[in-house]
């Protein structure tokens, strides 16, 4: 028996509330590991026939429906729009993930493509995912001080939870700070510019995160997505100091603010967040991470393009996200029920933040 099920029927034998996982001490399911990536082998490439239409399918229906909610007079069919515009720009705006994860030569264009219709327009260029994200799968870096996505929520104050979700409304004011004053102003002054990467850069949670400078075909690559983020950013600021247009701009900066609100509640639940720090086997992120597979209903939404399934994303980072779906069903049915492959599947979202949420509490007691 592992570690992790023996914490479990500890639990269970006893009655007692169940203590925190100490993931360090958690050692690698090999037969896990290899069921993973020997029952796979054949779907793990990139289908440009599923990629580009979904991704550009959801951005331009996004588009128009928050077109439509700033043209419309009917305030209830606006809300309608908005939400339309939230949930396919959401879904839009997440296939950042898979840019930060797909070979260079898997889906030629796509990176340019998706810059030009959703990282540029909605101030999130790939530059803010791409060679931060992968820090976060590393061996020896998740759930440490060095992992940019990772904080141990479920050891710290119960009202870090609450605020940890909605700071995340004032994602556009800030991107547009970052690239339509602190970008000009960076170009004169080069602190203001090391800052700027330094700390605002990323797409991170951890605050002691800070980026190092990039190298090589990636700096000019990054160097003119962050130009055309500034134009656009700049461009924008104009448009509404100069032509009073503030109707439009904040109803589109109130469905980009729901769409960073939505990115952060299930970032919430992405991980049990249970880790203080020390570096986990492969097994041990596995378990710290969540899988939530059907039948929940909503799940699809919530955590669009393959992230339902971010624990075995977690085991296998390659997968493209069309496929993560046959690959759990695969591993499942191989291993078996009650083993390690079953204990990172939950029931939804709100079962998870439950979870988290009292994790919060025990360490209040404590």
């Amino acid at each position: 028996m592992d570690t992790a099920q023996k914490i479990n029927s500890d639990t269970a034998s006893t009655g007692k509330p169940e203590r925190r996982r100490i993931h360090a001490q958690i050692p690698d399911d090999k037969a896990m590991l290899r069921a993973a990536a020997e029952l796979t082998r054949d779907i793990n490439k990139a289908r440009p026939e599923i990629y580009w239409p979904d991704m550009i399918g959801s951005a331009l229906v996004g588009y128009a429906a928050m077109a439509g909610a700033i043209l419309v007079e009917n305030g209830w069919l606006a809300l309608a729009l908005g939400v339309v515009s939230v949930l396919t720009l959401y879904r839009a705006l997440l296939f950042i993930h898979e840019i930060s994860h797909l070979h260079r030569d898997a889906l030629p264009g796509f990176r340019t493509a998706w810059n030009a219709i959703v990282g540029i327009p909605m101030l999130t260029p790939s530059f803010m995912y791409e060679g931060v994200h992968t820090l976060h799968h590393a061996r020896t870096k998740y759930g440490t001080l060095e992992d940019p996505e990772y904080m141990p929520l479920a050891l710290m104050k119960p009202w870090s939870l609450p605020i940890f979700v909605l700071v995340a409304a004032l994602a556009p004011v800030g991107l547009l700070i970052r690239f339509g004053i602190l970008t000009p102003l960076g170009a004169l002054f080069p602190g203001i510019r090391k800052a700027a990467w330094e700390r605002g850069s990323a797409l991170a949670i951890n605050p002691a995160f800070r980026r190092r400078p990039s190298e090589g075909n990636q700096k000019r690559r990054f160097f003119w997505q962050e130009v055309f983020a500034s134009v656009w950013a700049v461009t924008l600021i104009v448009l509404v100091v100069g032509f009073q247009a503030w109707r439009p701009l904040l109803i589109a900066m109130a469905i980009t603010s729901a769409v960073a609100v939505f990115n952060q509640l299930r970032t919430l639940v992405a991980h049990l967040w249970e880790n203080d720090g020390e570096a986990m086997t492969v097994t041990a992120q596995y378990l710290d991470s969540v899988n939530v597979p059907p039948p929940s209903p909503l799940a699809a939404l919530w955590a669009p393009v393959g992230l339902r399934y971010h624990a075995l994303h977690h085991l296998i980072p390659s997968m493209p996200y069309h496929s993560l779906g046959e690959a759990h069903k695969r591993i499942r049915a191989h291993l078996g029920d009650g083993s390690t492959f079953d204990e990172s599947s939950h029931k939804g979202m709100i079962p998870l933040v439950g979870k988290i949420a009292r994790s919060t509490m025990r360490r209040r007691e404590t």
